[in-house]
């Protein structure tokens, strides 16, 4: 039986929320220049990891993982963005930041101990 692969599972979660985000503030808040950036960069974190997956080699790996981490990182600065403009509701806020902040440590784990057992 395969393990879980928990950062895989975590964001991919994280992009149907972001997605779901998307929709909400486009529709409601007409607000489509952040939310899109959001979207990207949210979307892509989940992509590069599947992306690891399939990974040439040891380096591959931990860049797809490191292009991963940068994409989280954008995106928790988009996530600021939009709630200190009062664009999200401090619930929802709070919810995507902790996934985000999980999604962080996670990916910065596995590229650390990757680059160890790399030497």
């Amino acid at each position: 039986m395969k393990k879980d692969n928990v950062i895989k599972n975590k964001s991919f979660q994280f992009s149907i929320k972001v997605v779901e985000l998307y929709k909400v503030l486009t529709v409601s808040e007409k607000e489509f220049v952040l939310s899109r950036q959001l979207l990207r960069s949210g979307t892509s974190i989940g992509a590069n990891i599947r992306e690891s997956e399939h990974a040439e080699s040891k380096a591959d790996f931990i860049h797809k993982l490191s292009i991963a981490l940068k994409e989280a990182s954008e995106t928790e600065y988009w996530l600021d963005l939009l709630n200190e403009t009062h664009y999200l509701k401090k619930s929802t806020y709070i919810e995507l930041k902790v996934d985000i902040n999980e999604i962080l440590k996670l990916l910065i784990s596995i590229i650390k101990s990757s680059k160890t057992n790399n030497c």
